[in-house]
């Protein structure tokens, strides 16, 4: 388990596992003096928190967080900030089938095939548990780049999407699934009452835009900021596809259609569309940054599927447990951490180089 961290000179490495005693992250790379507190994090973990609403896992976790160095009289010390966050609400017996049977869609299998051990409590180090984490670390990043604002939302669940002509950012915070059309919102209720009723769950797409970033942050051609930005959304749970700016439609699109028009202005160029989602030749160009994540289904439901034993037998499977009908939901705030987390490393790297 050598892969545990991400980012350059913003570095953070996230520890623990889902039924171990705590969770957390050590920050290394923040620049000192800046203001931190418990406080500071806090909110941005209650909005990724479990139990909040019959449409995420009725785990119940107070999340809260500690800062345990890096902070000296309220401000950043310029050394490893250590943040950890106590798990509360673990309950084991329900993972006891899971000891012998490999559930599909988990990386039960695969982590048996690759160390030939694996921690089957909630998944142990694969399980969605370890975002908050993320997110601890996130909100530290908010605090480098408070220039910069990062906004998710939820897009579609289950294949039903929002309709933009609805949308309302304020919304987004009004309802359980950060999303910004009330009257999809409603739909959505049904969807994923539906999904839990019956022991199964929904995909989602979680977009996010960031403003405030101006030009010039990235670098061609392996540090690229739409690079990193796609390989810290894919790294979360569950994620499995990420489009930047027009993404996949622009394959469908002609050269003419999916250029950014520009026109001169008093502060520089002034930008017609924004098809490549903020960022060209792997540096920002000062528009808004654009991202859609896709999440999959949960894979822990209560549908018996068929899979095989440790032992190579045949077998079905049904996951019990405390789950969510649909992960995307709480993906809003882990989104929003690693899209801040890239952008706060990229500032610094620039800074670096460019001054």
């Amino acid at each position: 388990m050598s892969w545990n961290g991400f980012g350059r000179v913003f570095r953070f490495t996230t520890w623990g596992e889902s039924h171990g005693p705590a969770i957390g992250a050590v920050v290394d790379g923040c620049p000192p003096g800046i203001a931190l507190s418990e406080a500071d994090i806090q909110p941005w973990l209650d909005r990724r928190r479990p139990g909040q609403s019959r449409f995420t896992t009725q785990r119940r976790e107070p999340d809260e967080v500690r800062i345990l160095s890096g902070v000296f009289e309220g401000r950043t010390t310029g050394t490893p900030i250590s943040l950890m966050i106590e798990n509360v609400d673990q309950r084991s017996k329900d993972y006891s089938e899971v000891a012998n049977a490999y559930r599909p869609g988990h990386a039960d299998y695969a982590y048996d095939a690759k160390y030939g051990f694996r921690d089957h409590r909630g998944g142990g180090r694969s399980s969605a548990r370890e975002t908050a984490s993320r997110v601890a670390a996130g909100a530290v990043a908010r605090l480098v780049i408070p220039q910069v604002r990062v906004r998710a939302w939820v897009e579609a669940i289950g294949g039903d999407a929002i309709d933009f002509q609805q949308f309302d950012d304020a919304e987004i915070d009004r309802n359980p699934f950060f999303c910004p059309d009330a009257e999809a919102a409603r739909r959505w209720e049904g969807l994923v009452d539906d999904a839990r009723k019956r022991g199964s769950s929904l995909g989602a797409v979680v977009a996010c835009e960031a403003t405030g970033v101006p030009a010039g942050w990235g670098a061609p051609l392996y540090a690229k900021l739409d690079s990193e930005l796609a390989a810290a959304c894919m790294g979360v749970n569950a994620v499995k596809g990420v489009e930047i700016g027009d993404g996949f439609a622009a394959a469908a699109s002609s050269g003419e259609a999916n250029a950014d028009p520009m026109r001169s202005g008093p502060d520089g160029p002034v930008f017609l569309a924004n098809h490549a989602g903020g960022i060209a030749g792997g540096i920002s160009t000062g528009q808004p940054i654009r991202l859609r994540v896709a999440f999959k289904p949960t894979s822990s439901i209560l549908t018996p599927v068929e899979t095989v034993t440790r032992g190579g037998a045949d077998a079905e499977i049904a996951t019990k447990g405390r789950h969510d009908p649909c992960v995307g939901i709480r993906g809003v705030p882990v989104i929003e951490a690693m899209v801040t987390l890239v952008l706060a490393d990229q500032a610094l790297l620039h800074r670096a180089q460019c001054g």
